[in-house]
């Protein structure tokens, strides 16, 4: 693996942050500063800290820090789809059940990606000095 784009989660987590943010844009105007806001800055989370842990896992434990990060957004990711289907400002129910299982299922696969690291992934050696 040479770059975090080779990662499945990487991959899953923005195609599901791009469509997290076309659902957002037919919410309705009032929603624009509060869960609007808010779902789209924890759908692109995910895979911010995805790639930003990826970037220092050099240090296994800082690795697995932004993975746990990653999964804490796509839980609060879910209660937003929650919040916007419960108030009826998402009314597409196809929409809404299809989006919380995709990640519903997004989560499992980084629960299981952060147990690998974990139990995988070796420290890279100190570099020496030149």
């Amino acid at each position: 693996m040479t770059s975090y784009r080779d990662l499945e989660i990487y991959k899953l987590s923005k195609r599901l942050a791009i469509e997290v943010h076309k659902m957002a844009l037919t919410l309705p105007k009032f929603e624009l500063f509060e869960e609007d806001g808010q779902i789209r800055r924890s759908s692109k989370s995910i895979t911010s800290m995805i790639v930003e842990g990826y970037r220092r896992r050099r240090y296994k434990a800082d690795f697995i820090k932004y993975l746990i990060y990653s999964h804490a957004e796509c839980d609060e990711t879910i209660v937003h789809l929650d919040f916007l289907f419960e108030t009826e400002s998402l009314k597409n129910e196809n929409l809404y059940k299809t989006l919380k299982s995709d990640y519903e299922a997004f989560s499992k696969k980084i629960n299981n990606y952060i147990k690998w690291v974990e139990n995988n992934l070796n420290e890279f050696p100190a570099t020496t000095s030149l």
